[in-house]
């Protein structure tokens, strides 16, 4: 009798590291590596007080940038 099991899936590494909801100070302070991605999208800002306080969301949308791509760039950035 052959038995029924579950049908094994091959699944992509889709979590990330760095979100949307992670504060600039944490994502520096966590991947130091990220510090050029941010530079290269404008936010030099990764060291005032506000990046305390800020998230990667918050600051994207502050400076008008892509936060879907920047996201990509910081992940990628940390790989």
């Amino acid at each position: 009798m052959k038995k029924a099991g579950k049908s094994k899936t091959i699944k992509k590494e889709a979590k990330q590291k760095i979100t949307k909801d992670m504060t600039l100070a944490e994502a520096v302070a966590k991947y130091p590596k990220t510090i050029p991605v941010f530079m290269k999208y404008g936010m030099h800002c990764i060291g005032c007080p506000m990046a305390m306080q800020e998230t990667v969301e918050q600051g994207a949308e502050v400076h008008g940038i892509d936060l879907k791509k920047m996201l990509k760039d910081l992940n990628e950035s940390i790989k």
